[in-house]
């Protein structure tokens, strides 16, 4: 049985730094073909203590562990954030360019600005390329934007080791699967209070039979439908997602509605 993930990792990268805060930062929905991205973070310093006992790696915890652990998790951290980018931006930009907007979302939620970021995984998608002449979103870049890019640790199963990384797992996973229960009402179809968006064998049905909805990523390899076409629904598909965004110190603002 592996170890349990700590903030022994954490806590040696905020004294070798130097750093006052660190934000530790996963994100959820990756691979699924409907709904957003999301990015939960997490902010520890030295002073943090341990983090609730429980804390796992979210793909490691039931649903009904996750929903119990996730208001523990929010009274714990001294400040946390989750947020999203819709499957339509992931169409517009890709999905390493929409995570990182939804982790730029997130960052803006904080209540001060982190000195470091602890990445899991390989790869850095957080940081900005050199040159860049627009933002994710397609508006051009603000070359005064206020602070300086922020230094980035990336650590391959992080959110296994790390409870600060596996603890932002948690609150992206709770708060993406409670908005795909909510979608579920309207497309009711795709079982997505179910599935949450992945491809499931009743999901992959539903879209050989119905198409993809407006809240599906279009430009991924998915079943378009009998006729090739959509499902129909007037609904702005941006709507459903942004603004939608979680953060906290422990009492501090609910998820906006």
């Amino acid at each position: 049985m592996s170890r349990a993930p700590s903030l022994r990792y954490e806590r040696e990268l905020l004294r070798s730094r130097g750093v006052r805060w660190l934000a530790s930062v996963d994100e959820v929905g990756r691979g699924a073909l409907g709904g957003p991205v999301t990015v939960g973070v997490v902010l520890v310093d030295l002073d943090t203590p341990s983090a609730p006992a429980g804390v796992r790696d979210s793909k490691l915890l039931t649903p009904a562990a996750r929903v119990r652990l996730a208001p523990r998790l929010q009274r714990w951290a001294p400040a946390w954030a989750v947020a999203h980018a819709s499957a339509a931006e992931i169409d517009a930009v890709g999905i390493l360019r929409a995570l990182r907007l939804a982790g730029e979302r997130a960052f803006a939620e904080l209540p001060v600005r982190p000195d470091h970021v602890l990445l899991d995984g390989s790869y850095d998608w957080v940081s900005r390329p050199a040159a860049t002449l627009f933002d994710d979103d397609g508006t051009p870049s603000d070359p005064d934007r206020e602070g300086a890019p922020l230094p980035v640790t990336v650590k391959v199963k992080a959110d296994m080791t790390c409870s600060s990384v596996a603890a932002a797992s948690v609150l992206a996973k709770t708060t993406r699967d409670a908005l795909m229960v909510e979608l579920a009402g309207r497309f009711p179809a795709y079982g997505w209070d179910v599935n949450k968006g992945y491809a499931s064998p009743e999901h992959l049905d539903a879209l050989r039979r119905l198409g993809p909805c407006e809240l599906h990523r279009r430009s991924w390899a998915i079943p378009t439908g009998p006729d090739g076409l959509p499902a129909d629904d007037d609904a702005d598909p941006r709507t459903d997602v942004l603004g939608r965004v979680a953060a906290g110190p422990a009492g501090a603002r609910p998820a906006a509605s």
